[in-house]
């Protein structure tokens, strides 16, 4: 037989060995059942015996138990009951028409909110920026709140774990100390807890080796947002001397649980959903108090998306769920974690910043940002050139201009200040490529789409980024002369930096594209150049380049905002600890404001005024969320009546409680009661309905509205009198579309209801159809 005739055969056989049944391709799927019913006295056998149901389950799809046993990688058998399994597409198909199911979704991966590359901040000034002395003495820190947080675990040996001043381990605790393979690894009074969730990482993965064993984190970006959200004080921290201060968590004397979802990328993605859910269901069991979650995806139905799902079971048990809104703006419509149950996080400036100039030859400076720790001699110009200029022969502009690796020719940039242009790879990446081709330093010029946002980062060399009309003269100025010269300034440390808050770039924009009716995100805190605690096992840059090692880092994100409101949540949670997860939500985004510390609306990183899809209610006040006055408060038969209506029927429902419920005949999102109100489709007029509860002192309260353009609003009754705390009055809201005046865009307005002392603030949206 010739070469060619076995080839061809070897084809054939391959050919029928796909084709076969035998060589179906399995995929890891999560099986979503609902709630279990557990009694208050739970015992390993009631686990057992869920977990032998679920065996009994599919099995009775793939022919026997013991092939559902080697199929099934997760049983979920605390509170979310379902498990994850490897299945073939068919065999999912088929389950999800089961009517015990309520969905059967791929095991999908979901991204670390950061952008990667303290002080929680200190009085509380009409700036705007968070700075929440009286409510940390209120709720004495946080004293034995319990935080969670989902991500890449915990660096137990950092100072923010520490756990001097803290008395005994709260008795509600439940939680271990998953340190079976890393004997290095130990919790103490302030890590109460630590574990580790990788099955659904390993079915896409494939086998992973004992150092995946352990809650240790080595990317950085679970110590950081971990320690933002509830680390300890630790005097003299600094990125490189940069920021030094007192760093502390919201909740300082919170005590603080690492659940490690998140690990190395495969396919773009670090976390999982058959991991998230895994931890979501332990995280309820051991008893923590707040869960933050830097994570997430695409925006998908509620009953197909682990954190909405997993968010509900907590909030069912009285746990708030704070999660990051996503990275992906300033794109329309990006917002991520969009269920009404959780509290959806945008990412702002705060009134800090880390200054570096350069100077040109033409005697014009611009002010940028970094944290590099090299300089340049103070004064001393060296020719600047654009990185485009310095292409490598076989390289391409744009490559050259993003300043990629291997498009710079080292002849050409040897000696020099390179401009490089954000976006394509890594800002720090840049900069290690301007080093190694020659360059004395770099001048990060920010892309369009980034606008005027500045982000400080800890590059290898003196450096500097600058927003994009800056870099718009930089660049004018490299065209003007052959002989452009520059020099760049150390960087310092800047206080009570104008205007700040001002929006990020890069965090997610709403509308809600699941449920319009929802206005995403909540509420905006900082995420930009934050610093706290960091992994040992990784460089600031977490680049393999980078081998310098430091103990807090500055990092940007909304992941490094989620952790801030959920510090804050912390500390709620310990000064009232009878609210509801919806009561401090409404506490937090009623509160808030829209105006910066110039006492102007808040812009974005264009410069632009901005408005409720990209920071919701406002930017986050501590202190004035501890006495909201009001509150819009819901059950979880609220949050059943919304499932009804996005179509799940009663005996999926069910699923979800341990009692009877009957879906309402007719249900409106619009009258959902939520702190804001949002209605993406008004056609000629429309009445909205809410309930206002009193946690305050007796108080008369009077409505006034910011009326959105080209619409006519009216509140009735628009005096509320409340006498006793927690007394609910009833209010209606109607918006009218005034004869062809409205635009046909969403437009934004705000109903506030006062009583001189107390200011309880919601955003109107309303887009005319």
């Amino acid at each position: 037989m010739g070469e060619n005739s076995a080839s061809l055969c070897l084809l054939s056989f391959l050919f029928m060995l796909f084709l076969s049944p035998t060589f179906a391709i399995k995929k890891s799927y999560v099986v979503y059942m609902g709630a279990h019913s557990h009694g208050k006295e739970v015992s390993s056998i009631d686990y057992d015996r869920v977990r032998d149901s679920h065996h009994e389950f599919l099995g009775s799809y793939l022919g026997s138990t013991q092939k559902a046993k080697e199929a099934i990688f997760y049983s979920y058998t605390k509170h979310i009951n379902g498990f994850s399994a490897m299945l073939e597409d068919e065999e999912a198909a088929e389950i999800s028409n089961h009517p015990q199911v309520v969905s059967v979704f791929e095991n999908r991966g979901r991204k670390l909110h950061t952008t990667r590359s303290w002080n929680f901040l200190g009085l509380e000034n009409n700036d705007g920026v968070i700075h929440p002395s009286s409510i940390w003495n209120k709720a004495r820190f946080g004293e034995d709140t319990i935080i969670g947080n989902l991500d890449t675990g915990a660096w137990p040996e950092s100072e923010s774990f520490s756990d001097e001043g803290l008395g005994p381990i709260p008795s509600k605790w439940r939680g271990i100390c998953q340190s079976d393979s890393d004997p290095t690894f130990h919790c103490n009074r302030k890590l109460i807890g630590a574990t580790y969730f990788n099955k659904g990482y390993s079915s896409l993965a494939g086998s992973l080796n004992s150092t995946f064993n352990t809650p240790r984190d080595t990317d950085g970006h679970g110590s950081h947002t971990l320690s933002t959200a509830g680390g300890n004080f630790v005097k003299g921290s600094s990125v490189f001397g940069y920021g030094n201060g007192t760093a502390k968590g919201g909740s300082p004397k919170a005590r603080v649980a690492a659940y490690k979802v998140c690990w190395t990328p495969i396919m773009g993605n670090e976390c999982f959903d058959a991991d998230i859910l895994a931890a979501f269901d332990m995280a309820i069991h051991d008893g923590v108090d707040v869960l933050s979650v830097s994570l997430g995806g695409q925006a998908a139905a509620y009953a197909n998306d682990s954190v909405a799902i997993g968010s509900f079971h907590a909030v069912k048990h009285g746990i708030v769920v704070v999660t990051s809104a996503g990275n992906s703006g300033p794109g329309v419509g990006t917002v991520s974690n969009v269920a009404p149950w959780l509290i959806t996080v945008g990412a702002s400036t705060m009134d800090r910043q880390f200054p570096s100039y350069v100077t040109l030859g033409n005697n014009k400076r611009y002010k940028g940002e970094s944290l590099s720790v090299e300089a340049l001699p103070k004064g001393k110009f060296f020719p600047i050139i654009s990185a485009a200029s310095a292409k490598a022969q076989h390289a391409s502009t744009e490559d050259a201009q993003l300043c990629k690796a291997g498009a710079l020719d080292p002849k050409k940039v040897k000696g020099t200040i390179l401009v490089c242009l954000r976006g394509g790879n890594a800002r720090v990446d840049k900069g290690q490529q301007a080093l190694s081709t020659g360059a004395v330093g770099i001048v990060l010029a920010n892309d369009y789409a980034s606008g005027n946002e500045i982000i400080a980062d800890p590059h290898v060399l003196p450096a500097t980024q600058i927003s994009y009309t800056d870099g718009l003269d930089v660049f004018a100025y490299l065209d003007s002369t052959r002989a452009a010269t520059a020099s760049i300034s150390h960087p310092t440390t800047q206080l009570g930096t104008k205007p700040a808050p001002v929006m990020a770039a890069f965090s997610s924009i709403g509308p809600n594209t699941v449920t319009p009716e929802i206005l995403k995100p909540d509420i905006t805190a900082p995420g930009v150049s934050i610093i706290a605690a960091y992994t040992g096992a990784e460089g600031p840059t977490n680049q393999d380049f980078d081998k310098r090692r430091v103990n807090f880092n500055s990092v940007s994100g909304t992941s490094m905002s989620c952790p801030h409101v959920s510090g804050i949540v912390g500390l709620l949670k310990t000064l009232h600890p009878t609210w509801s997860p919806s009561a401090i939500k409404s506490a937090i985004m009623t509160t808030a404001r829209t105006r910066d510390n110039a006492v102007k609306p808040m812009l974005n990183a264009s410069h632009i005024k901005t408005g409720p899809f990209a920071y919701g209610s406002g930017h986050v006040r501590p202190n004035r969320a501890m006495d909201p006055g009001l509150v819009y408060d819901l059950t979880i038969d609220d949050y059943l009546s919304f499932l009804c209506a996005q179509g799940y029927n009663e005996t999926q429902i069910k699923t979800f409680t341990q009692g009877p419920f009957k879906c309402p005949t007719s249900i409106n999102f619009i009258n959902m009661n939520l702190p804001s109100i949002t209605v993406p489709k008004l056609n000629g007029s429309v009445t909205v309905t809410r309930t206002l509860k009193n946690v305050g002192p007796p108080a008369t309260y009077k409505a006034r509205i910011r009326r959105p353009i080209g619409i006519s609003a009216v509140v009735e009754p628009n005096v509320l009198e409340f006498k006793n705390i927690g007394e609910e009055k009833s209010f209606k809201l109607t918006l009218k579309v005034k004869a062809s005046k409205a635009p046909k865009d969403y437009l934004f307005g705000q109903l506030i209801w006062s009583d001189s002392k107390h200011y309880v603030r919601s955003p109107i949206v309303v887009k005319c159809t």
